[in-house]
């Protein structure tokens, strides 16, 4: 394959924004070994940075179906794996081929809470590839730290019919471990993947010791 130096330059950039602009990329639950369909919530601008985030720090493959809408403002994010929502067959070529294929089968971003009404497009792409169909429960928000994080929990493969099913229970699990996590601590249970985890708030860096000497007895 020809090397894409602007392809290149692109995912670089993603990256960069992610491992900036978050405090960490967390993950628990079992990946899968190959080609797979991903079924995200898309409840955040970051997820398809931060599942494209997630699969380049495994050597993955890395293909999502975005709106005709998305792209024809970002025409450049085919560069870096982006299809069209219509482009079903180039999706299961995809992940015949090993890649991990990300679909949001809510269909577009959505307010946070529990998955909306799903679209069959993820299910119909594993089902014509033969690669499994893989809930993941997405979040990214803020929590003790000044920047957001994201965190996301993989469920075990699925069929289509019980997308919906699974999904909400594995984003109902992530709810209830964010909901009794120490805002202030690593989440227990999920493995930190990307980016420079936060400063621990209880050893403040040296400007703070040196701001916090300055001002004492003051």
């Amino acid at each position: 394959m020809t090397p894409d130096p602007v392809g290149a330059m692109l995912r670089a950039s993603i990256r960069r924004s992610v491992r900036t602009g978050l405090g960490g990329v967390w993950l628990r639950g079992p990946l899968p070994a190959g080609g797979a369909v991903l079924a995200p919530n898309h409840h955040s601008w970051w997820d398809g940075y931060v599942m494209g985030e997630l699969t380049w720090e495994l050597d993955g493959d890395f293909r999502v179906l975005m709106t005709s809408r998305q792209l024809v403002h970002y025409p450049f994010l085919r560069r870096v794996g982006a299809l069209g929502a219509d482009e079903l067959r180039a999706a299961v070529r995809a992940a015949r081929a090993g890649a991990w294929v990300v679909v949001f089968p809510e269909g577009a971003l959505q307010p946070a809470g529990p998955p909306r009404e799903l679209r069959p497009g993820a299910g119909w792409i594993a089902r014509q590839a033969g690669v499994p169909l893989v809930p993941v429960a997405l979040r990214v928000g803020l929590r003790g730290r000044p920047r957001p994080e994201a965190h996301l929990r993989f469920g075990t493969p699925t069929t289509a019919g019980g997308l919906a099913g699974a999904l909400a229970r594995e984003l109902a699990a992530l709810d209830a471990d964010l909901a009794a996590g120490d805002p202030e601590r690593p989440l227990a249970g999920y493995l930190h993947v990307s980016g420079a985890p936060l400063p621990d708030p209880a050893r403040p860096g040296l400007a703070s010791r040196l701001l916090a000497r300055l001002t004492e007895g003051r």
